[in-house]
């Protein structure tokens, strides 16, 4: 005689294998229907903090330009954001940084920001993020991001 049903305890019963399979069907649909809009989430997260660090990027070098009075050629702009510029001791004396904490932030596909100068339109210069490619071009979240 069973001494735990005697004592007022019911014996446990386990999973069946049908069910478990039930239940890894149903987790299966669920993901599948699920997922795909949670990474396309992420993927326009990207884009929205590309377009965040570009506008303060772009903020830091207008001050930057202001104080200084020139815009430096290629990269070195991204360069004076944190470090005193090397060279032409008036500029060394205009220059009033660091205009951004840290070091240059790189985009969310871990690729520098591009600096186009002349930008378009007329503007002194954009700054640009090829894209989850890192190529010029594209569409979709290969595309280029930028006030060009």
């Amino acid at each position: 005689m069973n001494t735990r049903a005697l004592n007022g305890i019911r014996p446990t019963r386990g999973f069946t294998l049908l069910e478990m399979l039930v239940v890894m069907v149903i987790i299966g649909l669920l993901a599948g229907l699920v997922g795909p809009r949670i990474f396309g989430k992420v993927d326009s997260s990207k884009v929205k903090t590309a377009q965040t660090q570009i506008k303060m990027l772009e903020s830091a070098i207008h001050i930057m330009r202001l104080d200084v009075g020139k815009l430096p050629e290629g990269d070195e702009s991204f360069r004076w954001l944190t470090t005193r510029p090397e060279g032409d001791e008036r500029i060394k004396g205009l220059w009033n940084g660091p205009y951004i904490e840290g070091k240059v932030p790189l985009d969310p596909w871990n690729s520098p920001y591009q600096l186009k100068v002349p930008g378009n339109s007329g503007r002194a210069f954009a700054v640009i993020s090829l894209g989850a490619d890192g190529q010029p071009g594209g569409e979709g979240i290969n595309a280029d991001i930028g006030n060009e």
